[in-house]
């Protein structure tokens, strides 16, 4: 099959290899806006402004600018609101971005505070749940593990962490991954022997587990250990956590002398393994410092209209680990706003340390610093260094943040190149910005799931991932044929009533509105892992929920013989099969793709087929909460027992009521 080339797709792209910040620039600029061709439509975004200014306090709160669907465009904030506002009603000596959002304003909201210190955090909180389209956006927003000593327990447990500080007891962190938790927790269990099982699991011990046995536990299940000497233990965790490391280890080097004066060797060498994983924990590092206890550093870098912000965390004088985070925002907005907004978004639902040190001075560092001590009822400091160690630390930081912004962007222009030849390879008159890649799984029709992946400029984008569960009740137990019809009935069904186009529409250049980074909520291209029949189920249901072939390019991918890799065929609708050539990128980029569904469709059903094999009946019970459930198992010992047992015998088990006995026996006695 020939290939389509692109005109308007620039020549570096495909030539040259090394011009990559090029490349990063054309994918990721933002359309300029003319002040002098477009003066009508930021008079009238202007004219609304004025309306809600005239009426507004001098007073602190925090203001939304919403366009004509309602949709907001930024959220800011202000010491006086009258005053702030009063700065987009001027109508002049705005920059582009400005004058952008102002075309686009067609309405306002506001909500007044009580100082400017909650404006500040109101502000953050609204920006990460509204996600404006003007605002800096932190767009990786997981929350980061922690280490969680217990205190709910009379045998302490120390267990990794992540979301809301529910429970009872001492967090240490955060920490930059769960890879750093995972080996940080490894050494404190053989330093320290603390338990790392759960509650139920430990109060069901008759003897030791195998951590007791390679020495990571002292057996406190067991009594393998007296509760006075546990607690020693867990004193000493707490303080090496806390910061007081020397102390401990000072004192587990006298234990380990004075067990081998009394020729106790067993327990020297005890002591002798627990020095070693304390400086397994502190030697591993890859940065240490004198002067900072605990700090969060931060480091902006620009490269080609991106930033990247470098996080280093700092506790008890050790570096517990780094992210790089890549907030979304215009290239014409300044280092530091951008550094200022992603901080307040960043500590929004996270503690922040006793000092924060920063790359670039921000502009509310004052206020930045009173909120964050309000929230951490702890002062915290905000200083950006000019000299010094902390000034080290600094560019040591934003060394790390350009190398990973230029591997980044160089992902970037690896994964475009891709796309362009993808869409050539497929006959497609532009590079596909969103690619959709679809497969189901199942063990002869059992577990039956769906899968949708989805990839474009930055690679594969996890977030918009999808699963189905197979709903049909016409649907046959193995019609491969059938799963892929309702698989794509419903993706598209909703995708049509959500985000309307009409027939033939090309995607804008700015993607769906409202959807995170620009990204597409329409596919330009869906790829369907299998033949001729899938592609036929797949093209049908399309057209049932109104997606013509003008809307999406459809295209399915064969196996080839043997399964081997390399001979893939593949169909488009009112074409003949075809095949890439060997050795092409595109052909290589479709393998990816489609193993990439394939992982993710075999992950999901093996998921699914594990739940049903552990599901509970009694889960299935109208009105059986888990009280009950436990109440009942508490009493019978197992399921198979409450199934055979008697309508008498089920109203004498604690806790359960005559009409919960009563469901109870229904429901096996009418299943049986």
């Amino acid at each position: 099959m020939s290939r389509n080339t692109y005109n308007d797709v620039p020549p570096d792209i495909l030539d040259n290899e090394e011009d990559e910040d090029t490349i990063a620039v054309e994918s990721g600029s933002d359309v300029e806006f003319d002040l002098e061709a477009n003066p009508s439509s930021v008079q009238r975004g202007t004219e609304v402004i004025r309306r809600f200014w005239t009426t507004l306090p001098n007073a602190p709160g925090v203001y939304r600018m919403l366009d004509a669907k309602g949709d907001v465009l930024y959220v800011g904030k202000a010491k006086s609101l009258k005053n702030r506002v009063g700065s987009y009603a001027r109508g002049q000596a705005h920059s582009n971005r400005i004058a952008r959002m102002i075309a686009e304003t067609s309405s306002m909201e506001f909500v007044t505070t009580a100082t400017e210190t909650e404006a500040l955090l109101l502000e953050a909180n609204l920006i990460k749940q509204l996600k404006p389209r003007y605002n800096v956006l932190l767009r990786d927003d997981k929350s980061l593990p922690y280490i969680l000593l217990t205190a709910d327990h009379a045998a302490p447990q120390l267990v990794k962490h992540r979301g809301a500080r529910k429970r009872k007891g001492d967090y240490y962190g955060p920490f930059a991954s769960v890879w750093a938790v995972n080996r940080t927790i490894n050494a404190l269990q053989r330093a320290f022997l603390l338990r790392s099982c759960n509650d139920s699991y430990f109060e069901n011990r008759t003897r030791p587990c195998l951590l007791f046995q390679i020495k990571r536990c002292s057996g406190p299940c067991t009594n393998e250990i007296s509760p006075d000497e546990y607690a020693s233990l867990v004193g000493e965790a707490r303080a090496f956590l806390s910061g007081k490391s020397n102390a401990v280890k000072q004192r587990i080097t006298e234990e380990m002398q004075q067990a081998a004066e009394e020729l106790e060797y067993e327990r020297a060498a005890r002591c002798r393994d627990r020095l070693a994983a304390l400086s397994a924990i502190q030697g591993v590092q890859g940065i240490n410092t004198q002067s900072v206890e605990e700090a969060d550093v931060f480091a902006l870098d620009e490269q080609a209209g991106q930033f990247c912000v470098e996080v280093f965390f700092f506790r008890n004088w050790q570096n517990w680990g780094n992210r790089a985070y890549f907030p979304k925002a215009d290239k014409s907005m300044a280092p530091d706003e951008v550094l200022g907004s992603f901080l307040a978004q960043f500590y929004d639902d996270k503690p922040a340390p006793r000092l924060i040190l920063l790359s670039h001075e921000i502009e509310d560092a004052e206020l930045m610093a009173a909120a964050l001590s309000t929230k951490s009822e702890a002062r915290v400091e905000i200083h950006a260094p000019q000299r010094g160690e902390r000034r080290q630390l600094i560019d040591y930081v934003l060394r790390n943040a350009k190398e990973a912004l230029g591997r980044r962007l160089a992902d970037t222009a690896s994964q475009q190149k891709l796309l362009i030849s993808l869409g050539q390879a497929f006959g497609m008159s532009k590079p596909p910005k969103r690619v959709e890649i679809y497969d189901n799984s199942h063990i002869m029709g059992t577990n039956a799931v769906g899968a949708m992946v989805v990839a474009g400029a930055n690679g594969f984008m996890k977030q918009h991932y999808r699963t189905f569960n197979m709903k049909s009740e016409d649907l046959k137990p193995g019609d491969d044929y059938g799963m892929m019809r309702e698989m794509l009935q419903r993706r598209f069904a909703r995708l049509v009533k959500e985000e309307p186009r009409t027939p033939g529409q090309q995607q804008d250049a700015d993607g769906a509105s409202g959807s995170d980074d620009a990204f597409p909520a329409w596919p330009d291209l869906v790829l369907i892992d299998g033949g001729k029949g899938q592609l036929e189920a797949a093209r049908q249901a399309l057209a049932e929920v109104g997606v013509g072939e003008a809307d999406v390019t459809l295209v399915g991918i064969a196996k080839g013989r043997d399964r081997d890799a390399g001979r893939e065929t593949f169909f488009k609708p009112g074409q003949p099969p075809f095949k890439l050539p060997p050795r092409d990128p595109a052909l290589y980029f479709v393998q990816r793709l489609r193993d990439e569904a394939h992982r993710f469709a075999i992950g999901t059903h093996r998921a699914k087929r594990k739940r049903e094999l552990v599901k509970n009946p009694l889960d299935e019970i109208p009105g059986i909460g888990p009280t009950r459930k436990r109440a009942l198992l508490h009493h019978f010992g197992t399921v198979k027992a409450i199934q055979r047992a008697a309508l008498e015998d089920l109203m004498k088990a604690p806790g359960v009521n005559a009409a919960t006995a009563r469901a109870v026996y229904d429901f096996f006695h009418e299943r049986g």
